[in-house]
């Protein structure tokens, strides 16, 4: 299977970097935010709509984790 290489620190942009020490220092995983770095143009954009959406402001937050644990379900994904 192929992997994307996940980008440092010293390779985010500016903007990226500070998100991603943040992150980091709370602990959370910052492995999907250094892959999509890749493409800046499509990070900003998913971005753009990914925090609001999981932040209960454009969706609910409860049909936002319903409808993850349907796609885990369905990929046969238990975590």
């Amino acid at each position: 299977m192929a992997r994307i290489r996940l980008k440092e620190n010293d390779e985010l942009e500016p903007h990226v970097r500070e998100l991603a020490e943040k992150m980091d220092a709370q602990g959370a995983d910052t492995s999907n935010l250094r892959g999509f770095a890749h493409r800046q143009d499509m990070f900003d954009s998913y971005f753009q709509f990914y925090g609001p959406a999981r932040e209960g402001t454009t969706v609910e937050a409860e049909l936002i984790e319903l409808v993850r644990l349907k796609i885990a379900r369905h990929n046969d994904c238990f975590t």
